[in-house]
This record gives structure tokens, C-alpha cells and sequence, in this order.
């Protein structure tokens, strides 16, 4: 491969029917992606071989590729990893709860591509089954339950208009457990372990935005050390990223209602890993606001 091939890329971008593909297609067109939409998983091959051929006219192409290719789609996983050893190829999975894509099929009064004579719901469930394999070794999954279009793309914009200066983009995400694990998380520490700011009644109103509560948490026994050996303990898994190419972590942090103290510490922590060689760091607080 000459270093002009070296610079290409191909993305995939598959997931769930009704999780925001078309949404994701369209941020990376205007990111300057040349993008293909419902490829048949057999044609992956031959567009591979069409961007070797191009040289630079075509650097980056995305391929948009789900279940509306029917048979062909359970060919999918082994053309991609036979893909992946001789070519710069990444995957991208758009996750979505059921709840949030009936919601989403109800509102454009369309059946599920797999729902046949059942109900939306059978169609969900088959469509995950047949996704399980690919959705398991892709290298990005994003989910989308709590995001709306202009959301997502603002997502798909942080992720990838960055790539270029960073060598692994870090989203570092805090959460509330009692609204569920994050399913696009790559990794998930616990607050827990630390004094609640909500018992507070001076603290309860603040979140982990508000220097009051920041530094209540950060002040208690542990909470340095825990985010300074964290940060420590994820230096050589983010170096280890960048040497097999994995452009994108999520590294999340839970703590009860996600309002304090994941809040707090996912700032502290992605002050830290912000100063590694390669490393550009986001933050989001998925569960900021509910309560």
C-alpha cells in the first residue's frame, strides 16, 4: 500500500433500523465524507478497490449498510473482518433503546423492515439478533435513544471533525445509574463510593457544574486519588488505542442520579486526560437535567 492509500479511509455505518443512519450520513457529507447509502454488504469489496483506484479524489468514504439488504446482510461480519486486514476500515453502530424506536417508527407510521405480519416490537427483536455479531466488533457505538437529528449531528461533527489532531477522541460522560448504564460506554467507574451532595439540602438545588458541589466532592477521602489513578490507570489503554487504531472511548461515570457527584469528577477526569500526547477529550453529562 503506497502512503497515498495510507491516508484513505472507509467507514461503515450500520446499526438499528430508526436510530438516526440517514442523520449520521448526512453530518458526515458535510464533513466531506463522499457517502453510499443501503449498500448491499457484497459491494463492500469492490468500493474498497474503487477508493484504491481513486487515490486521493475519494480519502474518506462512508457506506451506509443495514438489514433492508436482507439475505445479503448475514454475509456482513465476515466481509468486514476479511476487509479489516487490509484495509483502513472502521465501523460505526447506532444503538437505540425499543421504547425510543417505536417511538420514532410510530411518528412516521412505518413498519419495521423485518416486522413482517407481527408487531413493531417482533421486528425490533429480530433485527438485534441478526446485529449482534457486527454490533459487537465495531469500533464506535453511539446511542441514540436521548438524542434528536440536530443532536446526533452534532455528535457525528465532535467525533470526527477532530480526527485529524487527535489520535483517539475521549468522550468522558457522566450518568445517574437509576436511569440505566450508558450502552455506548467503553468503560464505567463508580461514584458511588463518595458522601451524596443530594443530602445536602445547601447542595441539592446545585449540580457538579456549580463550584460548591465540585468542591465538596472533590474534597472527601478518596475522590483525588480516585480520579488521579483513573487517569493514570487509562494513560497506557488510550496509547494503547492509538497503536491499534481505535479513533474513539467513552469513558463513563456513574453516580446516583448523574447530577453531582459523576458530574464533578468526569470534569476533573477529563482535565487530566486532556494533557496526553494524541488524546482530545469531550464532556458530556447525559443525565443532567432529569431531576
Amino acid at each position: 500500500m503506497t502512503a497515498e492509500t495510507e491516508q484513505q479511509e472507509v467507514l461503515i455505518v450500520t446499526g438499528m433500523s430508526g436510530a438516526g443512519r440517514s442523520t449520521v450520513a448526512n453530518a458526515l457529507e458535510d464533513l466531506g465524507w463522499y457517502v453510499v447509502d443501503n449498500l448491499p454488504p457484497q459491494m463492500l469489496r469492490p468500493l474498497v478497490e474503487l477508493v484504491e483506484r481513486a487515490g486521493t479524489t475519494l480519502p474518506k468514504i462512508a457506506a451506509v449498510v443495514d438489514i433492508r439488504g436482507r439475505s445479503f446482510f448475514s454475509e456482513m461480519q465476515d466481509i468486514v473482518q476479511a476487509l479489516r486486514s487490509g484495509t483502513h476500515l472502521r465501523v460505526i453502530f447506532l444503538e437505540a433503546t425499543d421504547a425510543a424506536l417505536v417511538r420514532r417508527f410510530e411518528a412516521v407510521r412505518r413498519p419495521h423492515p423485518l416486522q413482517g405480519d407481527g408487531t413493531l416490537l417482533d421486528g425490533i427483536a429480530a433485527e438485534r439478533a441478526r446485529m449482534t455479531d457486527i454490533r459487537a466488533s465495531s469500533d464506535l457505538i453511539i446511542d441514540t435513544s436521548d438524542l434528536n437529528i440536530h443532536q446526533l449531528a452534532t455528535t457525528i461533527q465532535e467525533q470526527f471533525s477532530s480526527e485529524s489532531r487527535a489520535g483517539v477522541q475521549v468522550t468522558v460522560l457522566s450518568f445517574g445509574f437509576k436511569y440505566g448504564l450508558p450502552t455506548d460506554a467503553d468503560m464505567v467507574a463508580d461514584a458511588r463510593f463518595l458522601p451524596n451532595p443530594f443530602w445536602i439540602p445547601e447542595l441539592r438545588p446545585h449540580t457538579g457544574l456549580d463550584a460548591d458541589v465540585s468542591e465538596y466532592v472533590l474534597a472527601q477521602a478518596g475522590a483525588v486519588e480516585f480520579v488521579s489513578a483513573y487517569a493514570t490507570a487509562l494513560e497506557p489503554v488510550l496509547a494503547g488505542y492509538q497503536r491499534e487504531n481505535k479513533r474513539h472511548a467513552t469513558i463513563a461515570i456513574g453516580c446516583t442520579g448523574g447530577k453531582h457527584r459523576s458530574v464533578a469528577l468526569a470534569r476533573e477526569l477529563a482535565g487530566l486526560l486532556s494533557a496526553l500526547p494524541g488524546v482530545v477529550v469531550s464532556v458530556k453529562h447525559r443525565d443532567l437535567g432529569r431531576e
